[in-house]
């Protein structure tokens, strides 16, 4: 195998990719712009952050607090009132209410420390609006294009199911 350049089996097309400037689209790459698209690009200074998932929080928050529940249930002698299914039915419904309040103020607090640390950077919005076939197909025809126009040009009247 040599290194020559002349006997490699890549192309030349290939070589001319490699050595352009790191910045600079490749003419043959860049796709071109369509006439009929029109596109409207608008910056706007957006902040930036994480959140918590608030339900994961308050699930995981129940789901706590209902061992805790199953552990004082245990933790004490039997009422020889109720059993311990009962005795841990009750501290379940009350434990899980807690949890998920606790959860749901954890994710809060998350949420005012993320907050802090939120950035605001650049972006671009892109509107990007294509051309309605159906107006094409009627203008074709010589009709005006209109909200009641149908692309089957069939006569009947479009579907309601949406």
């Amino acid at each position: 195998m040599s290194l020559n350049p002349e006997e490699s089996a890549v192309p030349e097309e290939a070589h001319a990719a490699d050595t352009a400037e790191p910045g600079q689209p490749d003419a043959e790459a860049a796709p071109q712009p369509d006439p009929e698209v029109d596109a409207t690009v608008t910056e706007a200074e957006v902040r930036v952050h994480r959140s918590p998932r608030y339900f994961r929080f308050m699930l995981t928050g129940a789901v706590v607090f209902g061992v805790i529940a199953l552990i004082l249930t245990y933790a004490f002698p039997a009422n020889p009132t109720y059993d311990r299914g009962q005795v841990f039915g009750f501290l379940l419904a009350i434990c899980a209410t807690i949890g998920v309040a606790v959860g749901a103020l954890v994710a809060l607090l998350i949420d005012r420390a993320v907050t802090r640390r939120a950035r605001t950077v650049q972006a671009d919005r892109i509107d990007v609006r294509l051309p309605d076939p159906a107006a094409e197909l009627d203008t074709e025809r010589g009709a005006e294009p209109g909200p009641d126009s149908d692309a089957r040009g069939n006569g009947s009247r479009p579907s309601v199911d949406s």
